[in-house]
């Protein structure tokens, strides 16, 4: 009898064991469990730690509350502007009803995917080249709208839609290098022109100066043979400048009619040296004449 006694209670501490090890559950921090007993959803919604369940009555659910990262795969689409482009994206959701993304929807994962794949194909052919390119803030903030408005009913909230990369054909790329190269020149032109412009300005005002001054053209020359020389070359080219070379012809102009005022101020009696020494010569040759005769 004892026998059958201690039979009976080993088997039912066996049986409790293995109850007892069928309905225990242990939820993580980051999870949440959804109860179904007999297929219907209870109400509340397990917490982290130790629970107990009705084995082979209840089915519990874990749902991942922590943000997932999921990329988005490159979608080929054309812009508004028919340029083909390739565009690549990765989108950061949350679980926020753990009930709601177990009944709303088969793969809350899944779902989210193709519903990403789909909002970006439309804002590819929404958009401008130059948008998808420079705008992406706003272009990011347009795909996060459209993927959140039908993920609110699946109990999953986006966190934030990034466009990771936008691929161009290589005629587009090249069309592009060949615009930004082109544009680039015509800003060095433009800043050439402007920086001869201001030189042109400075170089009038230097030579007005100069020109009161005509002996600052010969010190501004010595400066530049003094900056030549100090390099030690064996060869010096000095330009000789056109300003100097006037300066002395106006100098010698000036000089001409001082000459010719002096030789008009002569005495008027006074015959020139010359008319003089003819008038002597003249006196002495009959003279000599006669004295010859004589002999």
């Amino acid at each position: 009898m004892v026998e059958e006694l201690v039979a009976v209670g080993l088997t039912l501490g066996s049986v409790g064991a293995v109850y007892a090890m069928a309905a225990a559950r242990v939820i993580k921090q980051y999870e949440r469990g959804v109860v179904l007993r007999l297929g219907k959803l209870q109400s509340s919604v397990r917490g982290p730690g130790f629970t107990m369940i009705v084995p082979l009555v209840d089915r519990l659910h874990r749902v991942n509350m922590q943000i997932v990262t999921m990329p988005v795969p490159a979608q080929d689409g054309i812009t508004r502007d028919n340029v083909t482009v390739r565009v690549d994206a990765v989108i950061y959701f949350k679980v926020m009803d753990a009930a709601e993304a177990v009944v709303e929807v088969e793969d809350y994962r899944f779902a989210v995917s193709q519903m990403a794949q789909t909002s970006l194909r439309s804002i590819i052919g929404k958009s401008n080249l130059d948008d998808l390119l420079s705008n992406r803030e706003k272009l990011n903030q347009g795909l996060e709208l459209m993927i959140d408005s039908p993920a609110i009913g699946w109990g999953v909230q986006i966190d934030r839609v990034e466009i990771k990369d936008v691929s161009l054909p290589e005629t587009m790329k090249r069309s592009m290098a060949r615009q930004a190269e082109a544009d680039r020149e015509r800003r060095a032109r433009v800043i050439n022109a402007d920086a001869e412009l201001q030189a042109s300005k400075k170089l009038a005002e230097a030579a007005h100066e100069m020109s009161e001054e005509p002996a600052a053209l010969q010190l501004r020359l010595l400066q530049t043979v003094v900056a030549v020389a100090a390099e030690k070359n064996s060869t010096l080219v000095l330009p000789f400048p056109v300003e100097l070379l006037r300066f002395l012809e106006r100098a010698q102009q000036g000089a001409q009619p001082q000459q010719q005022s002096r030789g008009n101020h002569a005495e008027p009696g006074k015959l020139p040296d010359s008319g003089a020494g003819d008038a002597e010569a003249g006196e002495l040759g009959p003279a000599a004449g006669s004295r010859s005769g004589q002999d």
